[in-house]
């Protein structure tokens, strides 16, 4: 006895689905997991490793393909190559409850990790641990934004704690080396930038050590080279001026 299976009907396991609507009809693309959001970031380049088949499907689950006269009439093509590109760059993942929750749990403990690493508290210099900083996002009731970057959201995680407790960025620590000329004008200019100026050597240049908050670094280097056509030398001393121990928070 032999099982009939309808040509337009295509088996496929461990899936994720990537939906578009267009035209009035819904289009959907079979891809691996884990692989949609490699191939949207760049890092992923090659489309036989995200596609588990170059078809489009009016319903994976029930391994439904689209009719070619479907395709022409929403992409102007029937090209299932092409259309698969479109729909993988611009349509909407589908995840299950289950898998929707175990994301926004990762991502919740990555923004931790990320502004645990980024902070200390201000008054002992002492970093606060990773329990600790989802503790305080809980408190805050902080939603986790699955379209945002867990590097965007950490940065507004510090700006809402920062209202509840004692928490900013921890300062890189910087050596500038000027030429003497350019380097008491330049100070002037650098000093909004700085947070704290550590020491200070007039001689044949001017060297100084100084504490910033890091997102101004980039201004800083750019202010330097253009000041100096690039004679003037910046060195990073530290990513973060940290005392040594985590901060008890209590």
């Amino acid at each position: 006895m032999s099982i009939f299976t309808p040509t337009n009907q295509i088996r496929l396991t461990n899936v994720a689905v990537v939906r578009m609507k267009r035209a009035g009809k819904r289009f959907e693309i079979a891809c691996y997991k884990n692989k949609v959001v490699g191939w949207r970031s760049g890092v992923e380049k090659d489309l036989d490793e995200v596609l588990q088949t170059h078809s489009v499907f009016v319903n994976v689950s029930k391994g439904q393909v689209a009719k070619k006269e479907d395709l022409i009439s929403a992409f102007g093509t029937d090209d299932q190559t092409e259309i698969c590109k479109q729909i993988l760059t611009k349509g909407e993942v589908q995840v299950s409850d289950k898998e929707r929750h175990t994301q926004l749990e990762q991502m919740f403990r990555d923004i931790a990790t990320i502004v645990a690493d980024k902070c200390v508290n201000p008054e002992t210099k002492r970093p606060y641990t990773v329990i600790l900083i989802e503790r305080a996002m809980k408190d805050i009731h902080y939603s986790v934004k699955p379209n945002k970057s867990t590097k965007q959201q950490a940065l507004e995680v510090i700006k809402q704690l920062k209202e509840k407790m004692k928490i900013e960025r921890a300062h890189m620590r910087l050596r500038f080396i000027l030429p003497v000329n350019e380097g008491k004008k330049l100070k002037e200019k650098l000093k909004p930038l700085i947070k704290v100026i550590e020491s200070e050597d007039y001689s044949q240049q001017l060297e100084m050590v100084c504490l910033i908050d890091p997102g101004c670094f980039r201004e800083i280097d750019e202010l330097i080279k253009k000041e100096t056509k690039g004679k003037g030398s910046l060195e990073v001393l530290s990513l973060k001026d940290v005392e040594e121990g985590d901060e008890k928070f209590e």
